[in-house]
């Protein structure tokens, strides 16, 4: 599947753009006044008073700037979508062409909800692994120095964090450094 331009984009959601009040008159002048000011080759001075001309209708303004736009390229079609984005966000992630790119097969979007399914474990999750940890430094710490108690166990515990988190794993070898320098 080819990669969706943005003015392909902007063609697809002009018609959900356009409807009956899903952008405000103030979102409007806002996103026209940034393309204005941060972007003056992209809307002129005179083209940002024809768009914010309160005479015409708001549709009628808003379907001139977005003809504008797709008339005069890629990069300004872009910088609309982040001007929609920054001052309609709701309305941002509500698009069509927005839909249309996360139903693709991108591999991109796969791998955002394999990292989700990672994570939904839990705080309670967390809190196990934490206290079990904890214990384990405890355990170490409070142990007495004698070798003939656990040495196996000292020897298990002393590359376990090699399966813990390197965070935690600082505690348990700095714990150990001293019992296993005679090992």
């Amino acid at each position: 599947m080819t990669e969706q331009t943005y003015c392909d984009r902007l063609v697809q959601d002009t018609p959900f753009l356009t409807g009956l009040g899903r952008l405000s008159e103030q979102q409007v002048d806002k996103i026209i006044l940034q393309l204005n000011r941060y972007y003056p080759q992209i809307l002129s001075n005179k083209d940002a008073e024809k768009f914010r001309n309160p005479k015409v209708s708001l549709r009628v303004r808003l379907c001139d700037l977005l003809g504008h736009l797709q008339r005069s390229g890629e990069r300004d079609c872009q910088e609309f979508y982040r001007a929609l984005y920054i001052h309609a966000q709701p309305l941002h992630s509500c698009l069509p062409s927005r839909h249309a790119l996360q139903n693709s097969d991108c591999t991109e979007l796969d791998s955002g909800t394999a990292s989700r399914e990672l994570s939904d474990r839990g705080p309670m999750a967390f809190l196990t692994c934490l206290g079990l940890a904890a214990g384990l430094a405890l355990l170490l710490y409070c142990c007495p120095p004698d070798p003939k108690v656990l040495p196996g166990a000292r020897r298990v515990l002393g590359f376990s964090p090699v399966i813990i988190d390197r965070h935690v794993s600082r505690f348990l070898l700095a714990f150990l450094t001293d019992d296993l320098g005679g090992l």
